[in-house]
Formats: structure tokens, C-alpha cells, sequence
């Protein structure tokens, strides 16, 4: 059965042969505060017996769950593709979820399924944790939901990320995409300047200027040393520069000869919607100095990252500031909060005017309610338990690659791991596009065919919450071995 995960056709259609290779070969060191394992030496999968599978799981998935399909019919005369966001469909249908708690969520067909994805990281605390449900009820009962006025409850919070994220200033907007447009917003006031750059296969949500080269096919985007925007012809982009990760040769030729006109460089200091690539040892440091040496902004997109790279986010992580900081999807406890912020003499151009930003819902008494409970819960202690159970986790399933010698390798960043088909280290865009996506979607499969849901896509990423236990992980693991028996059998 061909398989239509949303953003992911691409893909599909320029997978690449594995062919066996060791890790023996000299890679740029990975920043040493994250996470790449790289097995020896590996054998390859045989392609037939991957189909095989495949075509087996996707039988499985069709028995398994009727009521989610008699769902999708329904939904999708209302909604496009039965879907309230693009990247939650696939072929033939996606599941349908009707409550969720802890770490699990039920779908219509009655299953009880381990939830991996927690919403990208937006219920990174756990579904209905009732701390943030006492926040919220309580807000609910005793303050409001919506004033449209300055309020104790947005200032309180504010004062709060202030501390943790080391901000300056910031303001609170409801989606990771409203954060984005604004921050770049905020760029090109600051510097008068109106292009942006991006790194080439980057996802920052729906902004126009930031549309360009989202996982676009390889034949759109020119040679690995010279790469050429894409842009949908939905989008309105404006000048935007698009230049591969890890790479600060190409990054520095760029704003040699256009920095009088570029206002920012927007990134995630770890991309994560390729799976999870990080960046080389001393990168993020370089970038951080040619920014500065032709007057750019530097944005770190944290919507991601965030609270799941640990306490502070991934810029403090990693030891770098950038000028601006993205937040969302973990600092609300599952509902619609995000948040721009930075260096004092750039949200300088709020103060004065030069960028105006506006929202009725920013800041609202329930989102700060949760916002409040998200900070109360996500100690340092609390965080680090959880990293340590994803750490087991990765250790535990790299032994599973090298017993079976599969040709795969993982990857983590605090509460998040991944399992990225190639045996030699993914640092772009393009060595993503080389990765074995009909492998990504059996793993994918396979674990979604045995009640363990991860992301749709072929990029497979999943999230150890804080109501996730190492019984939890264990079964994912188990699962994994299962198939790597599968596949060796």
C-alpha cells in the first residue's frame, strides 16, 4: 500500500539504497551537548523483505482500526482530508483519538496506545497532569478566561520566562508560527533590513517568508554547494537566502555578499523536523560571530526545542544566545500559548513603535494559568529524570542495532531520541534525503501496529513526557527488537 504522510511524498519517491557501511570513517564531532550514537559496522536490510513487511503491516493496520476510517469518511466532508492540520493525515486514513491521560491516549477503535509524540512536545508534561488542570480549573472558577487588558496574571509569567529562558523582554502570542513571523517582524524593524536566511529543509510553521525549501524535492533545490530556494507558489516569500546546516563556509559567503541587506538568520539551534540533526561541535558558536560581524539577527526557533532540550531550552543548552527566542508547544501544558522574546535593544522596536504587535487572545488568563503550572512542574529535577529515561531508552535500542547490525543509528536531545535510518551521521538536508524512508515507514508502522504512536511522516522522533516510565520505554524498545527479528528472519 503507498503510503501518503503529509510533506513526506518527496521523500518517498528519492529514497536512496542502503549499501553497508561502517562508522569507522572521520565525521565532524556532534556538539557535545547533545546525543549521536553510530554503530561500527552494519548489514543492509533486504529491500524485498521490506515490502513484504510493509504490505503486511499496512493489511494490519486497515483490521485493527475500522472506526478510525468510518471516522475519516465522516470527517473528511466537513474538514479538508478529515483533518484540523495538514500533517496529521496520511493514506489510508489516520487514527482518530477520543481521550487521552498521562502518557496514553484511546482511539475510536478502543485502543489504548502509548503516546511517543505528545503533540510534539506540547503535552511534554503529560496529558491532564493535574497540576496544570488545578491551574486552569481554578482560573476558570476565579479569575476568567479573557480580559483584552494588561493583567497581573501575563505579567507574573512573563517575569517567569523572563528568569528561565534569560530574556529580556517578550510577549506572549498563541501559536509557534505567530512567534516566528513576528520575531522576523521585529528583525526587520531593528535593523531596516528586509531579507531573512534560512537553513535549507527547515520548518517554522505557516509564515510565508518561511515556506521556502520545506523538505523540497531534490531536484527543486540545485547542487549541495550552491543550494537554490524553493517556494511554493502559495507562498509570497520576499528575499530569503537558504543555506545548509552545519555548513558556516557557505552561511559566511552568504552574508559577505548580501549582508547590507539581510535582517535575520532564523533556525532551530537543533533541527527537528528531520528527525533530530544536530549541529557540529563549534557551529551554533560560528554562526552566533558572523551574525554579529554583518549586523544580523540571529533567531533561535525553539518551538520545538524549547523545554524538551532541558530546563532552559536549547540555547542555553548549547551555550550560544541568539538575539531572539521562539517558544511554544511546551511551555503550555496543551493549550494555545507561545511566546517572542530577547535582547532588551531589539524588543526595543515594540516600545518605540517601529514594530507593532497586536492579539486579542495574548497573555489570556487560561493559557497563563497553564503556563504557570507547565514552570511549577518542569524542575530541573524533573526534567533531568525524564532525559535520563530517554537516554536509557537510546542505549537500550542501540544494542538492539548492533545485535541485529542494522543499518541505522540514533540521535537525542533531552526528552527527545530518534532512530535515523542511515549508518552515517545525517548533519543536513541533504544527507537526510539519502536516509532509507521505506525503512522509516515500517519502523513507523510497525510501532503504531503494536500501540506505540509516534509522529505521522517519515522522520520518526519521539518524547519521553514526564508521565513516562522506563516499563513505558521498555516496550518500545521491545517492539523495536521484534522488528529488527522481523527483518533478519
Amino acid at each position: 500500500m503507498m503510503t501518503g504522510f503529509g510533506g513526506a511524498t518527496a521523500d518517498r519517491e528519492e529514497t536512496t539504497a542502503m549499501t553497508d557501511q561502517t562508522a569507522t570513517q572521520a565525521w565532524p564531532a556532534h556538539d557535545p551537548a547533545t546525543r549521536r550514537w553510530l554503530p561500527a559496522a552494519s548489514t543492509p536490510v533486504d529491500p524485498g523483505r521490506v515490502e513484504a513487511l510493509l504490505a503486511a503491516e499496512w493489511e494490519r493496520f486497515v483490521r485493527q482500526t475500522p472506526a478510525s476510517a468510518e471516522h475519516n469518511a465522516r470527517a473528511s466532508k466537513s474538514l479538508p482530508l478529515g483533518v484540523t492540520s495538514s500533517f496529521q493525515h496520511w493514506d489510508p486514513y489516520p487514527i482518530s483519538i477520543v481521550t487521552a491521560r498521562g502518557a496514553h491516549v484511546t482511539d475510536v477503535d478502543g485502543r489504548r496506545l502509548l503516546d511517543m509524540s505528545m503533540g510534539f512536545g506540547a503535552m511534554m508534561v503529560g496529558h491532564l497532569h493535574p497540576t496544570v488542570v488545578e491551574h486552569v480549573r481554578s482560573a476558570l472558577d476565579t479569575v476568567g478566561t479573557l480580559f483584552v487588558t494588561p493583567s497581573p496574571t501575563a505579567t507574573e509569567v512573563a517575569e517567569l520566562f523572563q528568569d528561565r529562558f534569560q530574556l529580556d523582554m517578550l510577549r506572549f502570542t498563541q501559536s509557534g508560527t505567530e512567534s516566528v513571523m513576528y520575531a522576523v517582524r521585529v528583525a526587520r524593524a531593528y535593523t531596516g533590513r528586509k531579507a531573512i536566511v534560512k537553513i535549507e529543509g527547515g520548518y517554522h510553521g505557516g509564515y510565508d517568508a518561511l515556506q521556502v525549501s520545506v523538505k523540497p524535492a531534490l531536484a527543486d533545490i540545485g547542487p549541495a554547494d550552491a543550494p537554490v530556494p524553493s517556494v511554493p507558489h502559495d507562498a509570497e516569500a520576499g528575499t530569503v537566502y537558504v543555506v545548509p546546516f552545519n555548513d558556516l563556509a557557505y552561511l559566511r559567503r552568504i552574508l559577505a555578499e548580501h549582508g547590507r541587506e539581510i535582517a535575520a538568520l532564523v533556525m532551530e539551534p537543533v533541527i527537528e523536523n528531520l528527525a533530530i540533526v544536530v549541529p557540529d561541535e563549534g557551529y551554533l558558536a560560528g554562526v552566533r560571530a558572523a551574525c554579529d560581524e554583518f549586523g544580523v539577527v540571529l533567531i533561535f526557533d525553539e518551538v520545538k526545542t524549547g523545554l524538551t532540550a532541558g530546563y532552559a531550552g536549547a540555547a542555553q543548552r548549547l551555550g550560544v544566545k541568539p538575539d531572539l527566542i521562539t517558544l511554544a508547544k511546551s511551555i503550555g501544558g496543551g493549550l494555545p500559548l507561545a511566546a517572542f522574546g530577547g535582547r532588551q535593544e531589539v524588543m526595543q522596536v515594540v516600545v518605540d513603535g517601529r514594530m507593532h504587535h497586536f492579539g486579542t487572545y495574548n497573555g489570556n488568563p487560561l493559557v497563563m494559568a497553564a503556563a504557570r503550572a507547565v514552570d511549577e512542574i518542569c524542575t530541573r529535577d524533573a526534567l533531568q529524570g525524564a532525559e535520563d529515561i530517554n537516554v536509557r531508552a537510546l542505549d537500550a535500542v542501540d544494542a538492539v542495532i548492533e545485535e541485529f547490525e542494522l543499518p541505522a543509528h540514533t540521535v537525542g536531545l533531552g526528552i527527545k531520541g530518534c532512530v535515523t535510518w542511515s549508518t552515517t551521521p545525517v548533519r543536513n538536508y541533504r544527507d537526510y534525503k539519502a536516509t532509507d524512508f521505506r525503512m522509516a515507514e515500517l519502523s513507523w508502522l510497525w510501532g503504531v501496529n503494536r500501540n506505540i504512536l509516534t509522529p505521522p511522516g517519515l522522520d520518526e522522533q519521539w518524547l519521553v513526557s514526564l508521565a513516562h516510565t522506563d516499563e513505558d520505554m521498555a516496550a518500545l524498545v521491545s517492539d523495536f527488537r521484534d522488528l529488527a527479528v522481523a527483518l533478519r528472519a
